[in-house]
């Protein structure tokens, strides 16, 4: 633990170094290049764009709340407040990472290494410098929050399918390294302008830029851990059931939620057109996912399965994220539909394969990632976004997100430890990791 510490306090002062030296740097940033090449609009609908995209930043926002009570409800009491306080630094160091360095990687074009923060630029500049002149559709740091809050949901889906076993300093040291760098990097080939998106790959709001990337880290993290302690015993799957389904069903209806500013923000813009259409297939997406993955989960399991039917609306909401902008509203519950089959599909198939993953998030966000970013693809009326061009992209994202994780995770593995003890594992990573329960008077009845 020791170690541990001594990394996660040297994280903290690299941290804190940087945004001091990237706020001691008067450097016009390249909010300037925007302004000049930026339309014109009224400042009545500035202020309307910008208030949506503020509206939008707090929906994500509000979407980290969600995670964690999903998070929470689908593992065992013993492990609540380990995965609450994984959840609350997520948040942060997405922020602060996406600060000093990230938004900087993303945005500074193909390949392109920056030297500190692009915010940097903002202390003693006008505000009128970083706020009207720098985009028609919102300010500076309206952008730099927006995308920020997309950047650190990318850590908080591995969060879940490392669950009840993975060590909280480790972890926390990951999540700093994959938000601050390597999702940048992977999101600059898109919406950076870079390679991907000269070949005009298609991810309007981050099916792959965001689930995906996510996922394939939840699927190097679970790999390398290993599954939970009596899971899979004598050949056989044994169920590890969640302990509180309010608190799941209430974090997926706060994700749901977010999702209207996850997809709606993603216009950029308050465009009524444009917002109203893609919160539609976004809802109607959601929602046949819902009803084909209580159909499937029914038929299989021969009864209605509640966290099934829940994964079935997120998986809906990560298929149509890439494409919510660009098929018609059938083609949405269609993409939506076969998101809620195949997710039922990838829990049982991982179980198959022995990969535990506690709440489903390699099934929603890299399983169904990949089948919105393809649907993309498949029902776009926009002839420019091919099924050639989308699959290059996943197989590209595959190829870059995966062995980063893998290579992470590995490093930690063998310096600090990745997983806890037997002990701590089966006490709970409350008491072991933080000395404290969620649900005292609980866990105590639960042991008489």
């Amino acid at each position: 633990m020791k170690s541990v510490g001594m990394g996660l306090t040297a994280l903290g002062i690299w941290l804190a170094a940087g945004l001091g030296a990237a706020w001691a740097q008067d450097v016009a940033p390249a909010a300037a290049e925007a302004a000049a090449e930026a339309p014109a609009v009224s400042p009545e609908m500035f202020t309307t764009n910008n208030l949506w995209m503020m509206v939008a930043t707090f929906l994500v926002f509000i979407m980290h709340l969600g995670f964690a009570t999903v998070e929470s409800g689908l593992t065992r009491a013993k492990n609540t407040v380990n995965i609450l306080f994984k959840n609350t630094l997520i948040p942060a160091i997405g922020l602060l990472t996406y600060a000093l360095i990230g938004f900087g990687l993303m945005y500074q074009g193909d390949w392109a290494i920056p030297g500190w923060l692009r915010l940097g630029g903002g202390v003693g500049t006008d505000a009128a410098g970083l706020t009207s002149a720098y985009n028609a559709g919102y300010t500076y740091w309206t952008d730099f929050l927006f995308q920020g809050m997309f950047a650190a949901t990318a850590a908080t889906i591995v969060s879940g399918a490392v669950a009840e076993r993975v060590k909280l300093g480790s972890f926390l040291i990951f999540s700093t390294i994959y938000v601050a760098i390597g999702y940048p990097i992977a999101g600059s080939w898109v919406w950076g302008g870079g390679w991907l998106a000269d070949l005009n790959f298609h991810d309007f709001a981050g099916s792959t830029l965001v689930h995906s990337v996510g996922g394939w880290g939840a699927l190097a993290g679970a790999l390398l851990l290993g599954p939970r302690i009596g899971k899979y015993v004598n050949g056989g799957i044994r169920p590890i059931m969640g302990h509180n389904m309010p608190m799941v069903v209430t974090g997926v209806f706060l994700l749901w939620l977010g999702w209207f500013g996850f997809n709606g923000g993603s216009v950029l813009s308050a465009d009524a057109g444009a917002v109203s259409f893609v919160l539609v297939t976004t809802s109607l997406a959601a929602a046949a996912g819902i009803v084909t993955s209580m159909l499937t989960s029914w038929g299989l399991q021969k009864k209605p399965d509640l966290t099934m039917v829940l994964n079935g609306c997120l998986a809906g909401l990560v298929g149509i994220t890439a494409d919510a902008d660009c098929v018609s509203v059938p083609a949405a519950v269609f993409i939506g539909a076969i998101a809620g089959v195949l997710v039922v599909l990838a829990v049982m198939g991982l179980d198959k394969l022995k990969i535990d993953d506690p709440v489903g998030a390699i099934s929603v966000h890299l399983a169904c990632g990949i089948w919105g970013t393809l649907a993309v693809g498949l029902f776009s009326a926009n002839p420019d976004f091919t099924l050639k061009t989308q699959a290059l992209g996943v197989l590209a994202y595959g190829a870059f997100c995966f062995p980063l994780c893998l290579a992470i995770f590995a490093a930690l593995k063998y310096t600090l430890g990745l997983r806890v003890s037997r002990a701590e594992e089966i006490g709970g990573l409350d008491v072991g990791e933080h000395g404290m329960e969620a649900y005292p008077d609980f866990q105590g009845f639960l042991t008489k």
